[in-house]
C-alpha cells in the first residue's frame, strides 16, 4: 500500500469522486465531521468511494445543518482488490462486528454470512455489517469496502461459487496439519480464494459431505487448539494471506 497520511481523518462517501466535484455528506456524517470532530469549514480531510481512490477534499457548509465535500486533488489511486471470500456462520452482535473489521482489514473483499445446521444466529444485520465493514476501511486507510452479502443457506453459497474459486475448508479434521504446507501444497488462488468458517458446534456429517465432494476445495486445519469462530476467521486469513495472498 501507498504510504499516506496516518493522522488524516477518511471518510467513505458514495461519490463519485473526481476533481472539482462537489459530494454532499449525509446527516450522520455531518454530524461526525462538524460536532465529533469538530472541524471548521474549510477543513481538509481525505474521502474515498471505493472505485475512484482517495482524494483531498475541503469541508463546505451551506447551513448550520448542511454539508458537502468540495474535492481537490488525487492522493491515491484505486488499487485492484483482494479477490478474498469469507464465507462464515453468523455471530451474534458484539464478537460479528470484531469479526467483520478485522476480517475487512485481513483484506477479504466479500462476506457471505451462511446459515449452518449449527449457526448460532440465523439472522444478519446487513446495514450494521456493512457500517462495520465501512469503519474499519475508513480508520485502516483500505480503498475498497468489502461487499456484504445477506444471510443464506450453506448449500445456496456452495452453489453459487464460481467453480475455478479455491474454497479454504477450516476443518479440524484436515489430512495435513500443517496449514502453510497445506496451502503451499495443494493451493492455487489464479481465480480468487474464499475461505469457509463454520459455527461453533462445528459442521454436520451432511454439511461435511456436501463441502468434501465441491471441487477446488481445501481443508485446512488451524493447529492444534480449538478456536472461537471470530479467532478462527482472523488466523484462517492471516495463514491464506500469508501462503497465496497479497501478503508475499
Amino acid at each position: 500500500m501507498a504510504a499516506y497520511d496516518f493522522k488524516a481523518i477518511r471518510l467513505f462517501v458514495a461519490g463519485p469522486l473526481a476533481e472539482g466535484a462537489v459530494v454532499a455528506c449525509d446527516a450522520d456524517q455531518t454530524n461526525y465531521l462538524l460536532n465529533v470532530m469538530r472541524l471548521d469549514d474549510g477543513a481538509r480531510i481525505a474521502a474515498f468511494d471505493g472505485v475512484n481512490g482517495e482524494w483531498a477534499a475541503r469541508l463546505k457548509r451551506s447551513g448550520k445543518r448542511s454539508l458537502a465535500l468540495a474535492v481537490e486533488e488525487r492522493l491515491r489511486p484505486q488499487p485492484d482488490a483482494c479477490d478474498l471470500w469469507l464465507l462464515f456462520a453468523p455471530l451474534k452482535h458484539a464478537r460479528l462486528d470484531y469479526m467483520v473489521q478485522k476480517t475487512v482489514e485481513m483484506g477479504v473483499s466479500r462476506l457471505v454470512p451462511v446459515i449452518t445446521r449449527h449457526t448460532q444466529a440465523t439472522r444478519v444485520n446487513l446495514e450494521r455489517m456493512r457500517a462495520n465493514a465501512v469503519e474499519a476501511a475508513e480508520q485502516c486507510g483500505i480503498l475498497t469496502v468489502a461487499g456484504c452479502d445477506d444471510a443464506q443457506p450453506l448449500t445456496t453459497a456452495l452453489a453459487a461459487l464460481p467453480p475455478d474459486r479455491l474454497l479454504v475448508f477450516c476443518d479440524e479434521d484436515a489430512a495435513i496439519a500443517n496449514p502453510v504446507e497445506a496451502l503451499r501444497a495443494n493451493g492455487a488462488a489464479g481465480d480468487g480464494i474464499a475461505v469457509l468458517i463454520g459455527p461453533e458446534g462445528g459442521f454436520s456429517e451432511e454439511e461435511r459431505a456436501l463441502i468434501a465432494r465441491r471441487p477446488r476445495t481445501l481443508a485446512l486445519s488451524l493447529g492444534p487448539r480449538i478456536l472461537r469462530a471470530d479467532t478462527a476467521a482472523v488466523a484462517a486469513l492471516a495463514v491464506v494471506q500469508a501462503s497465496l495472498g497479497d501478503w508475499r
